[in-house]
């Protein structure tokens, strides 16, 4: 029930004013504000600059209406800029602190600096790793701190105790960095 049915409106707050209060009409999917779905909208409006906070709610209308809202990510077609607005909160009368409107202030990309080196790293690390999550692998990790194995196995039992012997099972160690 983290969906809505309810009218979605947002206002964007830049250095050259806002766009006032904007219903969010026509998403790029069939069905709008679905639990687990990213909705996308295009919302005309002269440029604002740098943006720095959203208002955004609904009427609270229909049943169901509460939303649970994880970010908002606005961008920017002028400088090709992403502004990411972090909620993760409800928008529920009955839920969290009841209010059905939240003001957002965008996340500042100097509070994560290296962000995108960050990600690319990330998604590096994944390519060199991914083989050990392949269908059928049993996988062992060795603890250091109890110099025992934990062991995953393919059919998603896990073995605390882990067999040392196991043949089929890789060995990775678990390091733990100060």
């Amino acid at each position: 029930n983290a969906g809505t049915q309810a009218d979605v409106y947002i206002s964007v707050y830049g250095e050259r004013g806002d766009t006032g209060s904007r219903q969010l009409l026509r998403s790029q999917k069939p069905k709008k504000f679905l639990k687990g779905q990213t909705d996308i909208f295009a919302v005309e409006a002269v440029h604002l600059g740098q943006l720095h906070k959203i208002v955004i709610g609904h009427n609270g209308l229909g049943s169901g209406n509460g939303w649970f809202l994880d970010k908002v990510v606005i961008k920017d077609p002028v400088t090709d800029l992403d502004y990411t607005f972090l909620c993760h909160r409800w928008l529920d009368q009955g839920q969290d602190d009841g209010n059905i409107a939240r003001k957002l202030t965008v996340t500042d990309a100097s509070m994560f600096p290296g962000k995108q080196e960050l990600e690319l790293k990330r998604e590096e690390t994944w390519a060199a790793e991914k083989w050990k999550f392949q269908e059928g692998t049993t996988l062992q990790f060795y603890n250091r701190l109890t110099h025992g194995f934990i062991c995953l196995s393919p059919d998603s039992r896990v073995d605390a105790l882990g067999d040392k012997k196991n043949k089929y099972g890789k060995v990775f160690f678990l390091w733990r960095y100060a």
